[in-house]
Order: C-alpha cells, then sequence, then structure tokens
C-alpha cells in the first residue's frame, strides 16, 4: 500500500476501510544474517538502509518493548548540520540532505519542516566563534548566515533584546533546518523495512550474546535464542548496559535530558531558537505546543523522568529570552536517556568482538542524525568499511587522543 492524497481521498470517501498495519509482527526465525538490537530511529534506520540501499536480505530488528519507544520518541525533534569540526560536520549534512528527501524515499509523512534555526550570541567573544563556525559550515558546502541585531528584530521580534545581562546581539542562522515528526520518522522507516522484508519483533529483548573464539555467533532473547551473522547495537542510552553482556566496557555515561511542551499557542515561533548565554532551545509544533529543552541532569541514570531543578533552569532560560513565555502553562514533560560519549560525538565502529558492532554515543544529536546514522551503521555492516562521513567515529579514538571535541568542553560526559 503507497499513500498517496488520492489514496487519503478515497478512504474518506470509502469509510477508512481500505488502511492497512505498516507493518508485520512476525515471531523471529532461528537465525538471520543480520541482526540489529535496538528498535528505535537508528535501528530502524540501519535496517532499512541494510535492505533498499545495500540489497541484503534475512535483516530482524529486536525491540525490547513496542517500536519506538525510546529516545526517538523522546526529543525535541530538531534537526540542523551547523557543525563546527571536520569529523562532525560532512556527517551532519549528509543527514540534512537525507532528511529533505526521506519522506519521498520511504513513502510517508514524517512532517519534515525546514523552518530554519537561528542561534543567538550575546557578546562579541560568542559572535567570533559564531563567525568561526559558520565560516566552516559554508567551506564544507553546507548553508549558514550570520545575523546582526536589526536582522533578527525584523524575523523575531518578540525576543527580549534589551536583557540587561545577556542582550542579544546577533545570531547564526541555518535556513535548511528545521523539525520533523519524531513519531513519523521512526513508523516511516519501519514501515519502509518492512517492505523490504525485514522483520521486526518487538518484545524481544535481548539478555546475552553468544560468543566462541572471540566471534559473536548470535544473541539470547526473551524469546528465545536467534543465531546471527552480524549483530549491530543501536541502543542509545542501555548501550552499556547490552555491551556489558558481551564483556565489553564503554566510554559512555547515560544521563536522562528532559524536555517539555507547552499548550496549544496561535503560531508565534517562526522555527527553532536557541539561547546562547544558556543552554535553552524551543519551536513551536504544528499542534501550537512550545517545544523546548534544556541541559541534561548532571547524575547518571537510567530513568526516563527527570527533577525539577532542571525544570527551573530551562524555564528561567526562557524567561531570560522571551518573557512572554512565563503566561503559557506547562502541558507534558519528558525524558530520554543519553548515551553520553567522552567528548560529546558518536560511535559507528567494529567492536573487538568479530561480527558485533556498535552505534552509539549521540548525546544530544541522535534525532538529527537519524537517516546519516543508519545509512552509515548500514554501510559498516554491509561492507566492514566504514562510510566515508563517519570515519572519525572510531571507538579506539578515547585511547588514541584522537577526540572530537565539538564543544570544547572536555572529556567529561556531562559536559557535552
Amino acid at each position: 500500500m503507497r499513500f498517496s492524497a488520492l489514496r487519503v481521498i478515497k478512504e474518506a470517501l470509502t469509510g477508512h476501510k481500505g488502511w492497512q498495519p505498516l507493518w508485520r509482527n512476525p515471531d523471529p526465525q532461528p537465525a538471520y544474517d543480520f541482526v540489529i538490537v535496538g528498535g528505535g530511529g537508528h535501528g530502524l534506520a540501519t535496517a532499512y538502509y541494510l535492505s533498499t540501499t545495500f540489497r541484503k536480505a534475512r535483516i530482524a530488528v529486536l525491540e525490547k518493548g513496542w517500536l519506538g519507544q525510546g529516545n526517538i520518541g523522546r526529543n525535541t525533534t530538531i534537526i540542523r548540520s551547523n557543525y563546527l569540526l571536520p569529523g562532525n560536520q560532512p556527517f551532519y549534512e549528509f543527514s540534512m540532505k537525507l532528511w529533505e528527501g526521506l519522506e519521498q524515499a520511504f513513502n510517508f509523512n514524517a512532517m519534515v519542516s525546514q523552518r530554519g534555526i537561528v542561534n543567538l550570541f550575546h557578546s562579541d567573544g560568542q559572535r567570533d566563534a559564531y563567525r568561526r563556525r559558520g565560516n566552516a559550515v559554508l567551506l564544507s558546502g553546507a548553508d549558514a548566515e550570520l545575523l546582526d541585531r536589526d536582522q533578527l528584530r525584523a524575523m523575531i521580534p518578540f525576543l527580549n533584546f534589551d536583557n540587561t545581562r545577556f542582550p542579544i546581539k546577533g545570531g547564526l542562522s541555518q535556513r535548511r533546518a528545521g523539525t520533523a515528526r519524531h513519531d513519523g520518522v521512526a513508523w516511516g522507516y519501519a514501515r519502509g523495512a518492512d517492505l523490504a522484508g525485514v522483520d521486526l519483533i518487538q518484545n524481544c529483548e535481548v539478555t546475552g550474546f553468544r560468543i566462541a573464539q572471540g566471534r559473536v555467533l548470535g544473541v539470547e532473547t526473551s524469546r528465545g535464542y536467534i543465531g546471527a551473522g552480524k549483530v549491530g547495537v543501536a541502543v542509545a542510552g542501555m548501550t552499556s548496559q547490552v555491551m556489558a553482556k558481551a564483556g565489553l566496557r564503554l566510554p559512555i555515561e547515560s544521563h536522562v535530558l528532559q524536555a517539555f511542551v507547552s499548550e496549544g499557542l496561535k503560531p508565534v515561533i517562526p522555527g527553532v531558537i536557541t539561547f546562547g548565554a544558556g543552554h535553552f532551545y524551543i519551536s513551536q509544533s504544528d499542534k501550537g505546543g512550545l517545544v523546548f529543552g534544556g541541559d541534561i541532569d548532571g547524575y547518571n541514570s537510567y530513568a526516563q523522568r527527570g527533577n525539577l531543578a532542571v525544570i527551573e533552569d530551562v524555564a528561567e532560560g526562557g524567561m531570560a529570552l522571551m518573557p512572554m513565555i512565563g503566561r503559557a502553562r506547562l502541558l507534558r514533560i519528558w525524558g530520554g536517556i543519553m548515551d553520553m560519549s567522552m567528548d560529546g560525538s558518536p560511535i559507528i565502529d567494529r567492536t573487538p568482538v568479530e561480527g558485533l558492532y556498535l552505534n552509539a554515543g549521540w548525546c544530544y544529536g541522535g534525532f538529527k542524525a537519524t537517516p546519516a546514522s543508519g545509512y552509515a551503521f548500514a554501510h559498516l555492516l554491509a561492507t566492514d568499511t566504514p562510510h566515508d562521513t563517519a570515519r572519525a567515529f572510531r571507538l579506539d579514538r578515547f585511547a588514541k587522543g584522537h577526540v572530537i571535541d565539538e564543544k570544547g568542553a572536555g572529556a567529561q560526559p556531562n559536559l557535552h
């Protein structure tokens, strides 16, 4: 079944009786050529590209709950590629290009909206840093534009430009950035992978790995043993726990990141806005809710809930940026478990166990990276070589000193 405007009209006129489930719910087979552990955005995207682009078969995705129950549905939906360092910028620009054709590729409405992003700066030093970042983005072939105060006033006049402590002096804009519907992304990739023959197996928790002579043979699950030629792990905040079952200790910490949405309001936020004097970012959903977030909770946690201290900090950042939102009522709060790497950049690489591959360490950048992450991980699984844009995301870079410290905060995960 393909979706189209004509199909929507037909179903509306015939009582919506022709819609079918988006994917099958199969039982696991005894063995597969490829097993992807994790049914979130990155795992589903990996299976999709592995089956459609690299033409591989006998693929299964194992999810301990239901598809999309993790971070893919627990984020603030921002997509962008305005990164500074050469290890990151080509990868996220590759992801942005995949976002731009994603809905047509898998024939599903992911509500990709390139409404733009503005990163505000509040001092001369911050302006110079953003100018450097913008130049790096332009040199890589992506888009960036440095806006002065008057240009910003014309675009977003409701900001508190004359805040005594944090006066707004300008911003770095990327007009191709924007947002996408997180659930729609998960469902689109799941449907596309299913149509290509991938088995999406829900309620199937991986409880261990069967390893012999340094090679993975398969996975032990709550639904029995499943043999595998290759196993790829993409489980975000649960990475340390899952990989420990294979005897591996990783340079990753798990922290909770909270996100918030207000009651529905009339359209007011034209794109994505980030506060340069504090960790606060905001956009507006198609339903009218203000979607915003801030920093991670400072302590390690596997809980999908946060604490009041971070809620207060995020609210203060929003009030400093645009005092008008103080009249809006908070509607929902949720949390995602972030797999924070030691340098704030991801890992897409082989592990010391032959046949076992890792996709992890996404920190705040997991959602925007979903298409490129899936493509690069599929490339690695299919060819045993890293994708050109992901060559820097090596697991051994922490031991060898080749870190990609995008934020410049040092080797401390809670600072990223």
